[in-house]
């Protein structure tokens, strides 16, 4: 039998895990350690070296993630722009871009490692620009989880601060992959 004292005790419900898009704290560690691995990933570009055979495949595989990455996000966007245009409910736009993430982020992953073993000229400013772009890119990507996270638990309708965010997340999105689309392809004709 329970003394009362321990009758008055609540019980304690047991603590989920903390999760990538809990906080933005979460969102900031993530992007810290994203950056150190980006910046390692740099370092190690500078020591590998890739014969002619290696060289195509690693290029192959830089164009079939940049297909499925960016296909990816523009899928995502044209939802957003759905919603947005009251072409389709909120509902439907968050469950169908939070199926994207896992393609996003593999081609996203994909360029980033292809890209290391392409033999970047780091000390080019295209280059330079195209590496902030990459980073500017996975900062917005994980932000861009915890936006999404919060669209999905809003039980009031939305707002406009919540709409601009969204609308600023997708406009820095696409401004980001078309500039590193623009300067690989510049990158290769030079």
């Amino acid at each position: 039998m329970l003394s009362p004292a321990a009758a008055s005790v609540p019980a304690r419900t047991p603590s989920r895990p903390l999760r990538l898009y809990d906080s933005w704290w979460t969102v900031a560690a993530a992007g810290l350690v994203a950056m150190i691995v980006l910046t390692a990933g740099l370092w190690c570009s500078l020591h590998v070296r890739t014969d002619q055979t290696l060289h195509t495949a690693v290029l192959f595989v830089h164009l079939a993630s940049l297909v499925l990455g960016f296909g990816a996000v523009l899928s995502a966007d044209y939802y957003g722009l759905l919603w947005a245009t009251g072409r389709c409910p909120l509902g439907e736009a968050i469950a169908a871009t939070s199926r994207l993430h896992v393609p996003i982020w593999a081609g996203l992953g994909g360029l980033v490692a292809s890209g290391l073993m392409l033999q970047p000229d780091l000390h080019s400013l295209l280059t330079q620009t195209k590496i902030a772009l990459v980073a500017l890119l996975t900062l917005n990507g994980l932000q861009a989880g915890l936006l999404g996270r919060r669209l999905a638990e809003a039980t009031e309708p939305i707002g406009r601060g919540m709409t601009a965010w969204g609308g600023a997340t997708a406009l820095l999105s696409q401004a980001c992959w078309w500039g590193a689309v623009a300067i690989g392809f510049l990158n290769t004709n030079r």
